[in-house]
């Protein structure tokens, strides 16, 4: 039924991690509506959303740029990447 795509592990860990963040934010979302809209240092006034969509891609593009410029192995982008996330939710 799904052997059009090569699912794997990793590649399932990635579905369920966005999937799981997504969920988070509808329950967050419930117990405190509103979005949680706040300035932060880029100065944009971002939501909640705004900020798991701005890490979910900038997450792709640090592992496309590692990818394309130094290839495996890709624990550094993981780690860049959690940064990254940690750094959105918190100043922007």
């Amino acid at each position: 039924m799904l052997s059009w795509m090569a699912w794997t592990w990793p590649t399932a860990f990635v579905f369920i991690g966005i999937f799981s963040a997504i969920a988070v934010m509808i329950v967050l979302e419930i117990r405190q509506p509103g979005g949680d809209t706040r300035k932060g240092a880029l100065g944009l006034v971002t939501t909640r959303g705004d900020r798991l969509f701005i890490s979910l891609l900038g997450t792709s593009y640090i592992f496309l740029a590692w990818l394309g410029l130094v290839g495996m192995p890709l624990w550094w982008p993981l780690g860049l990447s959690v940064g990254w996330f940690i750094f959105t939710f918190w100043k922007v």
